[in-house]
């Protein structure tokens, strides 16, 4: 199919460049720009979580239990407040 399309500047040069790296004609550098672009639509890679790990030390509470310390400290801050109240 015959078309005429206005190419922005920085797009010319990027296909002016595939034409160069792969030694094709422009025709050619621009159908495989469209296709790869097309192609890869919807696929495109997520970067990579890094995940920093951080050595605490032993811990201060038993975490098996908390939640019951939690509640614990709830309510002592309960109790703090209604003091403070009073």
């Amino acid at each position: 199919m015959r078309t005429t399309v206005t190419l922005d500047a920085d797009t010319e040069a990027l296909v002016r460049r595939l034409m160069v790296e792969r030694g094709v004609s422009f025709k050619r550098a621009l159908n495989q720009a469209i296709r790869a672009g097309a192609d890869s639509r919807g696929r495109r890679r997520k970067a990579e979580a890094i995940t920093r790990v951080h050595e605490m030390g032993a811990p201060r509470v038993d975490l098996d239990r908390a939640l019951g310390f939690a509640g614990a400290l709830e309510g002592d801050e309960i109790v703090r407040k209604l003091q403070v109240d009073k």
